[in-house]
């Protein structure tokens, strides 16, 4: 009787094996596992939890938005990965922006690609799926990659072999996580590409990064004006440090950190010996946007 009830709990299809108990799969050694592994299965929505090696930490609420509204009008183009944990319990590999978009767009399920994994190998797939992407930013790159050499122990010829990317261009990406965080932040919020990045590795202090970062963004001096002004302090570097201060306007420190504190976001001032300059505010949604407009006018 029991062999009965097995195998009709089999034609009921993959959805209805995922969803009985005497029939769960959790290798992929176990009986039917090879019907269940790599197939795209609707899975409902609240049975999937949140990747903790997920690269991504930066998740842009209008981009999500958009996404969500394509999902209600197209669906779900692309399925996401998740691995089995238990029984009706599945954590993402990769595809969190469509699974918080579709939560968003209210949706109950969503189709997925199921594999079988340990920690190390979910934090492995998770971390190279991600890297292939494109619209990670070069700071989320740089820190997959640095993860990958420290918690799955690659070395970078490995890890260059893994990824299918030039060792030189993964330690480019890794060498920008030597800079200050207020200059990564400055790269994933876009006021400054890797280019300048990359230039602005090269000079040992901090201060100096953050005094030439601020000009950079003052006044929208390009990748190759930056190089210029790293190489002439680099010529001397006993006052490379004390050189970086000087150009810059000691009152924009003050008015720096006075906006900066008054409207709770990042706030770069630079300005000549005529007084003449440039304020950059960053925010990173609309409602930050909005807040901060009203901050300013008082509206």
């Amino acid at each position: 009787m029991a062999k009965a009830t097995k195998k009709q709990a089999l034609g009921r299809g993959l959805s209805a094996l995922l969803k009985d108990p005497d029939n769960d799969i959790q290798s992929v050694s176990d009986k039917n596992a090879d019907k269940l592994v790599g197939n795209i299965i609707e899975l409902d929505l609240e049975a999937i939890e949140v990747n903790p090696f997920q690269p991504r930490s930066n998740f842009n609420n209008e981009a999500l938005e958009e996404l969500s509204t394509s999902i209600k009008e197209l669906g779900i183009i692309q399925p996401i990965t998740v691995r089995k944990l238990e029984f009706n319990k599945y954590q993402l590999v990769s595809g969190e922006r469509r699974y918080r978009a579709s939560k968003l767009a209210g949706r109950k399920t969503i189709p997925a690609y199921i594999r079988i994994a340990n920690d190390q190998e979910s934090l492995e797939m998770a971390l190279v799926e991600n890297i292939q992407r494109q619209d990670l930013d070069p700071i989320e790159i740089g820190l997959s990659y640095q993860r990958l050499i420290d918690e799955i122990e690659l070395t970078q010829e490995k890890l260059s072999a893994r990824v299918g990317k030039k060792r030189s261009t993964i330690a480019n990406y890794i060498r920008l996580l030597k800079l200050d965080p207020i200059i990564q932040t400055g790269i994933r919020d876009g006021f400054v590409s890797m280019g300048h990045g990359r230039a602005l590795v090269n000079v040992g202090s901090k201060e100096a990064q953050i005094a030439i970062y601020e000009k950079i963004v003052g006044q929208n001096l390009s990748v190759r004006e930056t190089e210029r002004i790293v190489k002439e302090l680099s010529n001397d570097p006993k006052n490379s440090s004390e050189k970086a201060k000087t150009k810059s306007n000691p009152l924009d420190a003050t008015a720096k950190k006075e906006l900066s504190d008054f409207l709770k976001t990042q706030v770069a001032v630079s300005s000549n010996v005529k007084g003449k300059g440039k304020v950059t505010i960053s925010f990173e949604s609309k409602d930050e946007l909005e807040r901060i407009k009203k901050l300013i006018t008082g509206a």
